[in-house]
């Protein structure tokens, strides 16, 4: 499947498991996605998202969003959008 780059991560938080993610462009709830680094490979759908702890359905272009993850991610981990 297609896949576009939507964002960078730029922080990572073990408890909860949560990546902060800037994003260089638009990613919603729902988005299939492809975290792609160094050491990582993981790919999930987006159950939940947030700017400055606040529940958002979705994040654009310079947001700095907080995705939760299912496993360890690492600064600088490219994030891709899975189209159909």
């Amino acid at each position: 499947m297609p896949e576009e780059m939507v964002g960078t991560v730029s922080d990572f938080f073990a408890h909860p498991v949560v990546a902060g993610i800037e994003l260089t462009g638009t990613l919603k709830v729902g988005d299939r996605v492809h975290i792609k680094g160094h050491t990582t490979d993981l790919e999930f759908t987006i159950g939940s998202m947030q700017i400055d702890n606040a529940d958002v359905s979705q994040g654009k272009a310079g947001d700095s969003v907080g995705v939760k993850v299912s496993d360890r991610v690492r600064s600088g981990d490219h994030i891709y959008r899975v189209t159909d």
